[in-house]
């Protein structure tokens, strides 16, 4: 049976409209002070702060309603309210409104992203789990190719209003579309559960780790290739442009592997995939000098991200099916958590030690994930098909 589904299409499509919404506004963020008087990107990019602390607050507070409401309810409810948000971006008439707009954005998606990784895990072919999960995590890639990499052209050549108006219409378009593909029952409602709660389910604490140490070492190298490439090796913004490219073409490149993990069992590709992982960041360590260097290790780190992502929320959705929205919602209060850290984090590092430096700190970032992996892994115990939950 396919598992390409329409509905599989649909949860793919949500996550790129809610990756695009939280990856575009940096690109285009000074196009969008120029029509607010007295405004610079600065005060405009307080906006997207704004999102990612109100992401972390309603993946906390709102994504356990998918374990009492059901996947599917909570999907349909925040796209709807994502919908609205971007509309109201779009018809902005100062910055205030637009942080408003961007925190009623944040509390959607960060309802949604659990409610779409939740909905992908019950709809899924048993024995095809990860691999389904995969292509909805492409999303991520059509919110970088697609996203992020057509806002500041539309930008300029039609108005940014234009870019928060065709979000908001896929937006409400996905909702409706998905109102009228889910079958009754999907996403069925289920218990009262909480953060607090999900916090006592066996491997969560490990899982958490797994996903801080992932996330602070992507966020503290990805956000300052661009200021390295620029300052340190004088290429232009264009040609910046195409390391995010290249990252989001291997990421999306990599969904044929997610079917080794549902052959090989998760515990036993966890491992492994984590140390290839810090094998790809000590080349970036190594090829920092080099921009088509760089270029190359994009590709193949997007690639390697993407087998890494899919083990990581696959492992968490199989953990308790039962309190799945609030295991999900702690994983992304901790993915938001740790983009602050992130950034924050390693500014001092790039600032006094370059990128390279910072690019070794990453790879010291997986090693408590990997010695955890490697110790409940089967991989010295013979064939193994534990669960991601292992």
């Amino acid at each position: 049976m396919r598992i390409l589904t329409p509905t599989i299409l649909l949860l793919t499509s949500a996550v790129g409209v809610v990756g695009a919404n939280s990856l575009m506004l940096g690109p285009i963020a000074t196009t969008v002070a120029e029509s607010f008087p007295g405004a610079d990107a600065a005060r405009v990019l307080q906006a997207a702060s704004a999102y990612g602390l109100a992401t972390a607050l309603s993946a906390l507070g709102l994504a356990p309603q998918v374990d009492r409401i059901g996947a599917g309810r909570v999907v349909l409810l925040a796209l709807a309210t994502l919908a609205v948000a971007l509309a109201g971006a779009m018809l902005a008439i100062g910055v205030g409104m637009l942080i408003g707009a961007q925190v009623l954005a944040g509390l959607a998606a960060g309802a949604a992203l659990p409610a779409i990784y939740s909905l992908t895990a019950e709809v899924a072919l048993k024995g095809r789990e990860a691999e389904t999960l995969g292509i909805v995590l492409t999303g991520w890639t059509l919110a970088l190719v697609a996203g992020v990499s057509l806002a500041a052209p539309i930008s300029d050549f039609v108005h940014w209003r234009a870019v928060f108006g065709l979000l908001a219409g896929f937006a409400a378009l996905i909702a409706t579309a998905l109102a009228l593909r889910l079958e009754r029952g999907s996403g069925a409602p289920g218990h009262r559960t909480s953060p607090l709660a999900a916090l006592r389910v066996p491997g969560i604490g490990a899982g958490l780790v797994g996903v801080a140490g992932f996330m602070i070492a992507f966020y503290g190298v990805y956000t300052w290739l661009g200021p390295h490439v620029q300052q340190v090796l004088g290429r232009s913004t264009a040609l910046t442009g195409l390391l995010p490219l290249a990252y989001g073409i291997g990421f999306g490149l990599a969904v044929p592997l997610d079917r080794m993990v549902d052959r090989w069992g998760s515990a036993r590709m966890r491992p492994i995939v984590l140390a290839i992982l810090v094998g790809v960041y000590v080349a970036l360590a190594l090829g920092m000098g080099a921009f088509w260097v760089l270029v190359a290790l994009c590709l193949v780190w997007g690639l390697v991200n993407h087998v890494a992502m899919t083990l990581i929320v696959g492992g968490l959705t199989q953990l308790d099916p039962a309190r799945r929205g609030a295991i999900m919602g702690l994983y992304s209060a901790t993915t938001y958590l740790c983009v602050a850290v992130g950034v924050s984090g390693f500014r001092p590092i790039y600032e006094g030690f370059g990128l390279a430096t910072a690019a070794v700190v990453s790879a010291l970032c997986l090693i408590p994930a990997l010695v955890q992996s490697l110790r409940r892994s089967g991989w010295f115990n013979g064939p193994s098909r534990r669960a991601g939950a292992s």
